[in-house]
């Protein structure tokens, strides 16, 4: 279960990298009044300053940054919660239906009542097959929140990262991700951790 979590959060938040980055360029930009340039140039700003651009890793970010470990527990929670209610449910079905059975199998259970449990089992089946929507559809909202919650505040802490550091992107980085080069010197993910678990325990505090 902690690896779906884990994979579903992986991905969104690869995909959104590229809109990460595309803020930070258009800041980047817009703080130096970038000019348009012919391609011989695009790797300079106005200044005449090479672009930088860093990344940070998507899996060490999973692992250390506190916050996304509270949230992955909050949803391994709430799906054991749906899973436990669901189960609940099933099993007083099954209570029922197994009394039915036994019934048939004495033949103590009449014409009426053997339509009155078929009515019964239909309308067991819609409420479970309802409620199982419904706490899904619930669950898929609140994992979506938290996951908005993790872009949010790892795009605001960007935002005010790169105000010194000036880079022209910063990009996220897992196997798979397309990422034709890297330069660790420009691997800015200790710091995110730092900068984010840092936020994180004074809110806390």
């Amino acid at each position: 279960m902690k690896n779906y979590i884990m994979k579903n959060i992986s991905t969104i938040l690869s995909i959104l990298a590229l809109t990460i980055s595309s803020v930070l360029l258009v800041l980047y930009l817009k703080d130096n009044k970038k000019q348009s340039v012919n391609p011989a140039t695009q790797n300079t700003d106005s200044a005449g300053n090479e672009f930088k651009i860093a990344y940070f890793d998507i899996d060490s970010l999973q692992t250390h940054y506190s916050y996304f470990n509270d949230v992955s527990e909050q949803i391994r929670q709430k799906e054991n919660a749906v899973t436990n209610e669901l189960a609940g449910l099933q099993s007083r079905f099954q209570k029922k239906i197994a009394d039915w059975q036994q019934k048939i199998q004495s033949n103590t259970m009449t014409q009426a009542e053997g339509e009155q449990a078929e009515r019964e089992y239909a309308r067991m089946q819609q409420e479970y097959e309802q409620k199982q929507i419904s706490l899904n559809q619930d669950l898929q909202k609140f994992r979506m929140e938290k996951l908005t919650e993790i872009r949010n505040r790892i795009e605001t802490f960007l935002t005010e990262y790169n105000k010194e550091k000036n880079y022209a992107f910063i990009l996220s980085y897992e196997p798979g991700f397309m990422l034709y080069y890297k330069d660790t010197a420009y691997d800015v993910t200790k710091d995110v951790i730092e900068g984010l678990n840092r936020q994180y325990k004074q809110e806390k505090k």
